[in-house]
């Protein structure tokens, strides 16, 4: 993990992070699961949402739990997977809001790097998963790592977007200060919670008005 390389603006802000004693743990726990599980993503994505938006044309925060731990799902950004692969549950519902929200036709891939590169940050609070065991490298520094991230955002930077779905991403974003930022809450778009509000939330159309409004560009979902 440690050759992994990040990109240039994300690694001077979090330059402190990757030199505390946590993380040199959680390189050590990572680089070992990798040597002897199959994990998800593979290794050189692991800081995929980092690497895809720059911290400087940062617009959007949209936090996930951990990776998809199936083969061939998981790429590095949180809700997206590789193209080809069949759209998971949440996602699917992730993109039917976006259609009934802007009139956007259905992709024919649930790969998301066109929202990174527009500026949206896709940040799972775990950024590594074994295969087939959901949640397994949840407690060993993962959520330090990225709570510490969306403390530098929040001190860094205003006026940004944070789509936070589910209590876990709202928990997460709780040092945000909502006067400088405009933070849309709504249910998980997991099927278990989706038809309990996040339909209808109408949060990418939200999200643009608000770029509108703050003279940003809008993000074409």
């Amino acid at each position: 993990m440690a050759q992994v390389k990040i990109e240039p603006s994300w690694q001077k802000l979090l330059a402190e992070e990757f030199e505390k004693p946590y993380f040199n743990q959680l390189t050590a726990f990572v680089r070992e699961q990798y040597m002897s599980h199959v994990v998800y993503p593979p290794a050189a994505q692991i800081f995929r949402a980092f690497n895809s938006c720059p911290a400087d044309r940062l617009k959007v925060v949209i936090i996930g739990q951990d990776p998809y731990h199936n083969e061939g799902q998981a790429n590095g950004l949180c809700f997206s997977v590789a193209p080809g692969t069949p759209f998971p549950p949440s996602l699917q519902n992730i993109l039917k809001e976006v259609c009934d929200d802007t009139g956007a036709p259905m992709p024919a891939t649930g790969e998301l790097d066109r929202w990174a590169e527009q500026g949206v940050l896709m940040l799972n609070a775990v950024l590594t998963v074994q295969a087939h065991q959901p949640a397994s490298h949840a407690g060993h520094g993962w959520e330090q790592f990225t709570d510490a991230v969306v403390r530098v955002i929040a001190q860094q930077k205003s006026q940004v977007v944070y789509m936070l779905w589910g209590s876990y991403a709202q928990r997460k974003a709780a040092v945000v200060d909502a006067s400088r930022n405009c933070i849309l809450t709504a249910p998980h778009p997991s099927p278990l919670s989706a038809y309990r509000g996040f339909f209808g939330c109408r949060h990418f159309s939200r999200a643009n008005e608000y770029l509108v409004a703050t003279g940003q560009q809008p993000i074409v979902w």
